[in-house]
């Protein structure tokens, strides 16, 4: 009987847990719950495991928060930063376009992670919003610098905040992402998909006339999707 008893207690051997899986899990429950108030019990029961197994892979609910992050945010800077390389000699708002066609690809099928994040800056704990800084601020940093040779090169204002234009370009992205594809079929008799794209359109289209030096020059040919 102490045998079998010990036995249930070991519960799975934490080898055969798929980290992705409890990443899933974690970032579900903290979407719904905030960092703060979830539990990695909580976390567990999502994943179906033993609590253990998060230990034994994250070792806290900080260590599970900041791998979400790196599990998005490598890949967009990789891709901003390539789009910020002076060499890229592209008419400016090709390049500012296709910022936003990278945050499509790296986060339009993840609604949890971009929630997530909107949360946790808004009521997240000090340090957890500085963990968010963290990964965000090279992003943003290289979405910038292309801002910045817009202007020397005389496509954009002489006048415009680089780094506000970054803001608001990067923070209309994702809330196209969110509620586009919700509210636009139900006005315009769009599928999904369709809705994303003409909002994204329809947006930059106004982005870059406030921006641009000459509003009434033709924009560039602009592609569906970002060269890899």
């Amino acid at each position: 009987m102490l045998h079998a008893m010990s036995s249930r207690t070991r519960g799975p051997k934490p080898t055969k847990v798929d980290p992705d899986q409890l990443l899933d899990a974690a970032q579900a429950v903290f979407a719904q719950d905030g960092l703060r108030a979830a539990s990695l019990r909580a976390i567990a029961r999502r994943a179906g495991c033993d609590p253990a197994l998060i230990y034994y892979h994250f070792g806290s609910k900080e260590a599970l928060f900041t791998a979400l992050l790196q599990r998005r945010f490598p890949g967009v800077l990789k891709d901003v930063e390539r789009l910020a390389e002076t060499s890229d000699l592209r008419p400016t708002a090709r390049r500012l376009w296709e910022v936003l066609l990278i945050y499509q690809r790296h986060l339009e099928k993840d609604p949890g992670i971009r929630s997530l994040i909107r949360g946790e800056i808004v009521k997240g704990a000090e340090g957890v919003t500085a963990l968010i800084e963290g990964q965000m601020r090279p992003v943003a940093a290289a979405i910038r610098r292309v801002f910045e040779q817009g202007i020397k090169r005389g496509d954009l204002r002489s006048d415009l905040h680089p780094m506000l234009a970054t803001f608001f370009l990067v923070k209309m992205q994702l809330e196209i992402l969110d509620v586009l594809p919700v509210l636009l079929p139900r006005f315009m008799d769009l599928p999904p998909e369709a809705a994303v794209a003409e909002g994204m359109r329809a947006w930059f289209d106004l982005f870059w006339r406030g921006v641009a030096l000459d509003p009434g020059a033709p924009l560039p040919p602009l592609p569906d999707h970002v060269a890899r």
